[in-house]
């Protein structure tokens, strides 16, 4: 597993590195060779997870090592589904390097050895914690693209044609890439919840506590919420939907901190 998780930190430290020069010297192979290491490092990434999974018999998520690398992981596995359909090339040169830095932490993180009691290893766990984990991706990457979205109109609107506004793609690109992570998030993270509420029936006999935790994911989710209804319903696009999202993803990495912080 450690010669895995060396060979994973190993193809992403590259593929950022590849990403950087394609934004720099703008050279499609750069692009490719950097998009393929990426795959391969998100393989033996996969690999590190599975086998920790049947090593352990839960998502390994009992650490901050454990939880920054499958956070990285996941945050590379969505980034490559949606490349699939919007070949948004730029925002490789931020997700690489983010799960570059996850791995890179997580390796000189310590790894204390968490034995679980067999109640908190059920299907309802892995349910919560997968399916929280792939929403929370999502939302991350929908945050950079509203980031890159704001840059962009920015641009546009002062008519500076600078290093961004060359190297960035549409506002209607960014937009569509944006709702789409939304559209990906909201039911993860609307099932994570829900999962959750059973998983704590289950181990607490209570559906519902007061914890800061509990209430900020629930924050979490009427933001979202809300912002997909104005999106579907009046029809919200562009600058708007990219400040929300930004802010809702803002509240999510707190919600996550709490987690941490137990």
């Amino acid at each position: 597993m450690d010669l895995l998780f060396a060979l994973t930190m190993a193809c992403y430290i590259l593929s950022s590195l590849g990403y950087q020069g394609y934004i720099l010297f703008q050279k499609r192979p750069m692009y490719s060779v950097a998009s393929v290491v990426l795959f391969v490092g998100f393989v033996c990434h996969t690999g590190v997870v599975g086998l920790a999974y049947f090593k352990g018999g839960q998502i390994p998520i009992n650490n901050l090592h454990e939880t920054l690398s499958i956070f990285g992981w996941a945050m590379v596995g969505v980034f490559l589904v949606l490349q699939i359909k919007f070949h948004l090339m730029v925002l490789g040169a931020l997700v690489a390097p983010i799960a570059t830095t996850c791995v890179v932490i997580a390796s000189i993180l310590p790894r204390p050895a968490v034995e679980l009691a067999p109640l908190f290893k059920g299907v309802w766990r892995t349910l919560h914690v997968g399916t929280l984990l792939v929403g929370n991706a999502a939302f991350a990457i929908a945050c950079l693209v509203g980031i890159l979205y704001l840059i962009q109109e920015r641009a546009i609107k002062v008519k500076k044609r600078g290093f961004f506004f060359r190297r960035l793609p549409s506002l209607k690109l960014l937009d569509s890439m944006g709702y789409a992570s939304l559209i990906v998030g909201f039911p993860m993270l609307t099932f994570g919840i829900i999962s959750g509420v059973i998983y704590a029936q289950i181990v607490r006999g209570k559906f519902w506590t007061w914890d800061p935790k509990v209430i900020f994911a629930g924050i979490t989710w009427l933001v979202f919420a809300a912002l997909l209804h104005e999106r579907l319903a009046v029809g919200w696009r562009g600058r708007r939907a990219a400040i929300m999202t930004i802010v809702g993803f803002l509240i999510l990495l707190f919600t996550f901190f709490l987690f941490l912080a137990g």
